[in-house]
């Protein structure tokens, strides 16, 4: 979810949809007398049901009317959980730039969100599975010797070695470790899956460099800092 404002009523929100992927709709009255709180609605990683009128000639879709299907419980009102939507949902606008239907991809988006929401231990981690799981989906897996407990993982190719590379952009040993944990992690795992917060930090860096160097719209990040400030 991500919108600008247009005019002194609108907005133009770009939301990630089950049925057309990903679709820039005209809000009006976002603001103002008659919005009915429509703006509050436009969060990031906020889950809606809407009415829209699509065209696949239209670049900017009409949307009819919309409301929140699901209430968050608490990310709205947890510092650690709301920084973290606000991260993903940066990172899926700077990633996610097909107009298609791509239901698996919607639902595991939807079904992270859902569980971070009821989440009571490991929210910390959350983030960092949420970013190793969706190399799955963006095809980007990582292809990790689970057998070898000393290597490195090559960004540049996405596959370990047991060799450091020449260049900068792989993960040391206890990175590349961590991160094959955390692909091949269950959901369910997560409440119990700890870090601390050095390789938390430096492991997340890594993982937007992995991201960024297979997606040029990958760009800058910049709720980064903040997300890094919540946790420090």
């Amino acid at each position: 979810m991500h919108f600008i404002k247009f005019g002194e009523t609108s907005v133009i929100a770009t939301i990630y949809t089950e049925r057309f992927g990903r679709q820039s709709y005209m809000v009006n009255s976002a603001f103002g007398k008659n919005a009915k709180n429509k703006a509050s609605l436009l969060q990031p990683m906020f889950l809606l049901e809407m009415v829209v009128y699509h065209k696949q000639t239209r670049e900017v879709q009409r949307l009819k009317e919309f409301k929140t299907y699901t209430a968050f419980q608490t990310i709205p009102f947890n510092v650690n959980k709301s920084a973290q939507t606000i991260f993903i949902a940066e990172v899926l606008f700077k990633l996610l730039r097909e107009e298609e239907s791509n239901p698996e991809l919607y639902h595991f988006i939807e079904t992270s969100i859902l569980y971070l929401d009821q989440m009571k231990e490991g929210v910390n981690n959350f983030h960092l599975f949420f970013l190793a799981k969706l190399t799955s989906f963006l095809g980007i897996y990582p292809n990790i010797d689970s057998e070898e407990n000393s290597s490195w993982l090559d960004m540049k190719k996405g596959t370990s070695t047991t060799t450091e590379p020449a260049h900068s952009m792989f993960m040391d040993k206890e990175q590349t470790d961590v991160f094959n944990q955390l692909v091949n992690l269950n959901i369910d795992d997560l409440p119990r899956f700890c870090l601390n917060r050095p390789l938390r930090k430096s492991l997340l860096a890594k993982m937007v460099d992995y991201y960024r160097e297979h997606f040029e719209s990958m760009g800058e990040i910049k709720s980064l800092p903040v997300l890094n400030e919540v946790f420090k």
